[in-house]
């Protein structure tokens, strides 16, 4: 907590009436010849035009998923069509006074939000940049495909080129936006401001904040938008993004300079329905959406209910609000009031609701009430709508015609997917800019204490330093921090009690001095938002790290980590890069619910890489490893080591830079009678028990450190295998589905005719975790590992084995779920 921020009892323990000012609902007055005079004739003519492209678009869509032709052209797509038939004006509207640099971030309904916002781009955008982005974009083979479309000029080609793109996107093409790979939930456009859409509920808020404090930070121009529904308003991340954009810091402890709070929009295209729950008067309580602004912030996040169905009102609100967010005023909430006259998809009756409802909406349909305003003040008359609706049906047939060929619009091979699931890139910066630090590492007092102590943890007699006078783990991550944070200018970090505490088990001790307060700062307890805003800030181009606290906290964040960290850079086809570090810190002594070690949950999870650094040397080359990268890492620490010194490496942990080859097992001793490979703290139970075996037993060990879990060189392994014949495998993680199961069953693969046992697995007991005081029944003990290798391996003489691995044993434990 800031010191300079004195929360004082006779404040808080006033006697007062909260107000709460008024929210606007439907304040829109529209004047024609104003309207005429802003946007021209032109314009509002184009705004019919975009709403029509929407409907025919989708209205193609809705017969192909349910009729299998449209227009003569058949096709069966089995992917999901969720339509926004009825919502077009909503999405014209918002994308009206947008410029390019401006973000919009959808969900699994944006078809008509990405090609509104492309459209919105294509009209700004001079002949020679459009020109250019198409001949750029996938070294120009969708322009390839749209340019054998008859085209009057540069900006009808860019109209095929996105109505192509797009589409081929949703019907999995290669010459789709994204190879086909984000298909129709997830389809997006960078270049003209359409940023990834998301398939969960509410799963762009988070995202999005995460873009609006890649602008901020990084003084970047434009807005950033989540377009999100009604139904999200029940979903958590969406709260938490909501709280993370209105934080107080930005206005009384970020640097003025930095523009005050990032500029971010939350868009609820509200059409009452939550696929088929009611959120008016159902499965909601707030009535009128716009309500929930009031709960946020004193501004009551400027929010307001629009009139969805008339673009004109949108696109007033979203001028508006434009404005308050550049001037650092967001974040701005809106309750953006439509209707879909479709399903929540082409397989949905709308049983939930009645045919006289669906059909007073139709009876308004945004695209006949903005036809009629067109006529009735002389901008069109009704032959001009009906030739552009004729226009646009015309265009769409031969983009329809090419995307459902397989020979001009094939799909990726399965190998092209396997190439995209890592960039594998290294990036030492982003921006050439200085990176903005409030001191130099001479005047750090963290670095003048760190210089003070020793860099390898044992004495000239191999005996163990005292604590306080080594070099530790933690100050190893805190050097790999410091230097990227003085090389890369974008990099920046954030999660609970990271300023002014230093974080919790004290890694960022002598951050707070260095760093100005947007390059670390406090977040809200919102695990969800702090990684959802990671996953933002590095689809935008810059580097994030972000901390959870406890591992057993990852469940908090479980859709940010597994489904979008995880995802975008193989669903964008590599276009994007996620370069964001999850640091998660592992448990002991705190019990059930803080001491968990859930590496196996993650390793699961196509996309992450994961390591586990168990010594100061490795956690300092790894960290510089993942730091320079262009993956999403999730970085495990153990409380149990960050205290200790380095004991492996000679001569300490270097001060200047390196890195761990990513992947590579550490060989921490060799042996020869059998090999034990460990991940995280169990290293040290390991090595002691290796040191029973010979001295006791006179059984010579190999001990490797795997270090990294994904990905990981088995070879080193399966090597030392071929020479010893026994492995065992051993853990924090508890006993069943660890991933140490994974590599127990791939080694017996690769070295099946080489082993004289099998694999043995050793983890944590298949319970809650026990208090402090009864921890060794829990986590693997040096007995474990000797009862082990006499009961699975060789009998070890005059050793009295605990029977942990009698085959009668563990069937019972695992009949009882134990």
């Amino acid at each position: 907590m800031p010191k300079n921020l004195m929360v004082t009892p006779e404040e808080v323990r006033k006697r007062a009436t909260l107000k709460i000012d008024p929210i606007p609902l439907n304040r829109y007055r529209g004047n024609a010849d104003e309207e005429l005079a802003r946007y021209g004739k032109e314009r509002l003519l184009r705004i019919y035009y975009d709403m029509r492209t929407i409907r025919e678009f989708e209205s193609m869509l809705d017969a192909i998923k349910k009729q299998g032709a449209w227009e003569g052209i058949k096709y069966d797509h089995k992917g999901p069509a969720h339509l926004s038939i009825g919502q077009e004006a909503a999405a014209v509207g918002q994308a009206l006074n947008l410029d390019v640099e401006d973000f919009i971030f959808g969900s699994h309904r944006s078809h008509g939000e990405i090609l509104a916002k492309c459209y919105s781009a294509i009209w700004k955008l001079d002949e020679h940049r459009l020109r250019e982005v198409m001949e750029g974009y996938l070294d120009g083979e969708i322009l390839a495909v749209v340019d054998r479309i008859p085209h009057t000029d540069v900006k009808d080609l860019a109209e095929n080129f996105v109505l192509y793109g797009t589409l081929a996107e949703i019907f999995a093409r290669k010459t789709g936006f994204n190879r086909g790979l984000g298909g129709s939930m997830h389809a997006f456009f960078v270049p003209f401001g359409v940023m990834p859409n998301n398939a969960i509920v509410g799963g762009s808020a988070d995202i999005a904040v995460g873009a609006a404090l890649y602008k901020r930070i990084n003084r970047r121009p434009g807005i950033v938008i989540a377009n999100i529904g009604d139904g999200s308003t029940g979903c958590g991340p969406v709260w938490e993004a909501m709280m993370l954009a209105s934080m107080d810091q930005y206005r009384r402890l970020w640097p003025e300079e930095i523009g005050g709070a990032p500029p971010m929009l939350f868009n609820f295209f509200n059409n009452f329905y939550a696929m088929g729950g009611q959120t008016l008067g159902e499965t909601m309580g707030y009535q009128v959406l716009a309500r929930i602004g009031a709960g946020v912030n004193p501004e009551n996040m400027h929010a307001e209910r629009v009139d969805g169905y008339n673009p004109l009102a949108v696109a007033d609100a979203i001028a508006r609000k434009k404005e308050l967010l550049l001037a650092g005023r967001g974040p701005v909430l809106l309750d953006t009031v439509t209707y879909r006259f479709s399903g929540h998809s082409p397989s949905d009756a709308s049983s939930y609701r009645t045919e006289d409802e669906v059909k007073r909406w139709e009876k308004v349909d945004p695209l006949k009430g903005y036809a009629d305003y067109l006529v009735k003040h002389g901008i069109a008359a009704p032959e001009d709508l009906r030739e552009l609706d004729e226009r646009v049906r015309q265009k769409l047939i031969p983009v329809v015609k090419l995307a459902t060929d397989d020979e001009v619009s094939p799909r990726v091979p399965g190998t092209f997917i396997e190439s995209v699931m890592f960039s594998n890139d290294k990036v030492d910066r982003f921006d050439d800019r200085e990176p903005e630090v409030l001191q130099s590492l001479e005047e750090n007092p963290r670095v003048k204490s760190i210089r003070r102590k020793e860099r390898f943890g044992l004495d000239a007699e191999g005996k163990p330093l005292p604590k306080t006078k080594v070099f530790q783990l933690r100050d190893a991550i805190f050097e790999a921090l410091v230097h990227r944070f003085l090389e890369d200018p974008t990099m920046a970090a954030w999660g609970e009690e990271n300023r002014d505490w230093g974080g919790a088990f004290g890694v960022y001790r002598g951050l707070t001095e260095l760093l100005p307060y947007h390059r670390l700062f406090n977040a809200p307890i919102s695990e969800g938002a702090i990684v959802g805003a990671g996953v933002g800030y590095a689809i935008c181009g810059g580097r994030a790290v972000v901390e959870l606290m406890y591992c057993d906290f990852m469940g908090r964040a479980g859709d940010e980590i597994f489904n979008q960290m995880a995802k975008w850079q193989a669903m964008s086809a590599g276009l994007l890069r996620m370069p964001l570090v999850v640091r998660v810190s592992v448990g002991n002594k705190y019990g059930a619910q803080h001491s968990q070690e859930w590496s196996s949950l993650v390793a699961h999870i196509p996309g992450l890489k994961v390591m586990f650094p168990a010594t100061p040397y490795d956690a300092k080359g790894m960290m510089n490893l993942a730091l320079r990268g262009t993956d999403p890492v999730i970085f495990f620490e153990s409380q149990l080591l960050y205290d200790v010194g380095e004991y492996f490496v000679p001569g300490g942990v270097p001060e200047g830079y390196y890195e761990i080859p990513e992947g590579q097992p550490a060989l921490r001793k060799e042996g020869r009678d059998l090999t034990i490979a460990t991940v995280g703290a169990s290293l040290y139970k390991a090595m002691e028990a290796a040191s029973v075996l010979e001295s006791r037993f006179g059984v010579s060990a190999e001990v490797f450190d795997l270090r990294f879990i994904v990905p990981l060189d088995l070879e080193p392994i399966v090597e030392s295998v071929k020479k010893t014949g026994r492995l065992l495998l051993v853990s924090e993680a508890v006993e069943r589905g660890s991933y140490l199961h994974t590599i127990a069953s791939k080694v017996q693969d690769l070295a099946f005719e080489y082993l004289d046992a099998p694999v043995v697995v050793i983890g944590s007991r298949n319970w809650i975790t026990p208090a402090a005081e009864m921890e060794s029944l829990f986590f693997p003990q040096v007995e474990w590992i000797l009862d082990a290798v006499d009961e699975r391996f060789f009998p070890l003489d005059g050793y009295t084995p605990l029977g942990m691995h009698a085959p009668e044993e563990v069937m019972r434990r695992y009949r009882e779920g134990v």
